[in-house]
């Protein structure tokens, strides 16, 4: 009989947990993934419980008692979550049980996930071989019935598969198969936040080769899909545009992943030693959370996954035999707004990803080549992408390299990643190009030329902060010159 203990640092947790539920004459179980990564000897983030009783009851106790904030998340199966601050885990699931504990058990996705031990710890209860298959690196289902239960699952599938590092049992991969034009029924914030799991992981691109092994690839991201054996110009290493958005996702996980592995990894630690300075800044930009967890590094990874997507709509054939996709940047950044919306994803997080996506060819296009941008051109970019301009550069970097594949060469990558560097370098510390001194405000425009508020007075003050940049104007009585020039018509750009 396989034992399991979980971490000791939960143990003063646990012991408030088991006073709640003596209280309430229940007997809570650990269940699911906390059983499994108990087994696995994993950190712990979430403590998954289930009671033979008032489950929605005693999660609210529990959330009184740890100072917690209770969540309903299921009425009909009586499944609550309680979000901690602090303790040990962020939330503990609370569950009633379906029947029995081993019906309970057998109703759950997969084997490994179909554990259940005391929270004190102990003999665990296993009736799907779970422990066997956690040993074995193998995820497979309970009955194909359970598939059916909830589409979710064909995606969670894959995502356990990915994080764990373990292979699907043939039989569970063909049964995903079979259902996978089915995943879509699942509740578009599920898939979301799945898809998000998945673009987390350091390999998120060998998760998505195996989210299309399953047929869900086509089904979750048509659009994606729509690249296959579309052929592209010869310098993308003879990949179809699916093959190269693929491409692009495992750059930006070797650029991102704490140690990146395999014979390409060299090319994460040229990039960031060519960011130099900026390499510790950049890391923490892409660790920052946009929204509800997701941080932007999941966000880039999935722009990296649009970035031409519109290819294949755009696709035509020059009178020279040349093949060009005129406008697929802005046709692609309206289709990623469309995708993520489609999946509830927040308004910041549209806005990121479409942005990246219709500016995705900019950073190499802010110069001539062997020439450095313009400080008109340089302010132009920070302007136009904001809080996106360190995450375009880095696509700018990945699209460049999964379009040249194995033939990218040390020195090539050098290059490109060391002008990236001076891009943000000189956006960050030449004065005037992200944040110049304001020199007037729209007051003082309507007051010196008798101007009534509206699109006019933001003209003239969008003129202004250009000029700042450029260098044209440096002090308060040349702003005022300028901005009278510029309303009488005497300079325009």
């Amino acid at each position: 009989m396989t034992t399991v203990r979980l971490p000791d640092a939960l143990a003063p947790l646990l012991a408030r947990i088991d006073a709640v539920a003596v209280e309430r004459g229940l007997r809570p179980l650990a269940v699911g993934g906390s059983v499994r990564d108990a087994l696995r000897g994993a950190t712990m983030r979430d403590l998954d419980i289930a009671v033979d009783g008032d489950a929605l009851a005693f999660a609210r106790s529990l959330a009184d008692a740890l100072d917690g904030h209770f969540v309903e998340l299921d009425d009909v199966h009586a499944i609550a979550r309680v979000a901690l601050d602090s303790g040990g885990v962020r939330y503990i699931d609370v569950a009633a049980l379906q029947g029995t504990i081993d019906d309970d058990l057998r109703r759950r996705d997969f084997t490994i996930d179909a554990m259940a031990a005391p929270l004190a710890g102990g003999d665990i209860i296993d009736p799907a071989g779970g422990a066997a298959d956690l040993a074995a690196g193998v995820v497979r289902m309970t009955s194909p019935g359970v598939l059916d239960e909830d589409p979710l699952r064909l995606l969670r599938g894959v995502r356990i598969a990915s994080e764990l590092r373990f292979t699907i049992e043939p039989a569970t991969l063909a049964a995903i198969r079979e259902r996978a034009p089915r995943v879509n029924e699942a509740a578009a914030e599920r898939r979301r936040d799945e898809l998000a799991r998945i673009l987390a992981l350091d390999d998120a691109y060998e998760a998505l080769r195996l989210l299309d092994d399953a047929a869900l690839l086509d089904a979750l991201l048509p659009d994606v899909a729509r690249g296959r054996g579309v052929a592209q110009p010869e310098q993308f290493h003879a990949y179809d545009v699916l093959e190269h958005n693929l491409q692009a996702v495992r750059v930006a996980d070797l650029l991102l992943a704490e140690a990146p592995r395999g014979p390409d990894a060299w090319l994460a630690g040229a990039a960031w030693a060519a960011f130099g300075d900026r390499a510790a800044w950049l890391r923490a930009y892409f660790d920052e959370e946009m929204s509800e967890g997701r941080t932007r590094g999941a966000m880039l990874k999935l722009a990296a996954l649009l970035h031409d997507v519109a290819k294949p709509q755009t696709k035509a054939r020059q009178a020279d035999g040349r093949i060009r996709f005129f406008g697929h940047a802005d046709e692609g950044a309206t289709v990623a707004a469309r995708v993520l919306r489609g999946l509830r994803c927040s308004a910041r997080e549209v806005a990121f990803v479409s942005l990246l996506v219709r500016e995705h060819l900019r950073p190499v296009q802010l110069a001539a080549v062997g020439q450095a941008p313009t400080r008109r051109a340089l302010y132009r970019f920070c302007r136009d992408l904001g809080d996106a301009m360190p995450a375009a550069l880095v696509l700018a970097l990945v699209d460049a390299a999964a379009a040249r594949g194995p033939s990218m060469t040390r020195e090539g990558w050098m290059r490109q990643a060391g002008y990236m560097n001076s891009v943000l370098v000189r956006s960050q510390e030449e004065e005037g190009i992200v944040r110049a001194p304001r020199l007037l405000d729209g007051r003082d425009i309507m007051a010196a030329l008798g101007l009534a508020e509206g699109p006019e007075v933001g003209r003239l003050l969008e003129s202004l902060r250009e000029a700042q940049a450029t260098g044209e104007v440096t002090d308060r009585a040349q702003a005022l010159a300028w901005v009278r020039r510029r309303a009488s018509g005497g300079e325009r750009q």
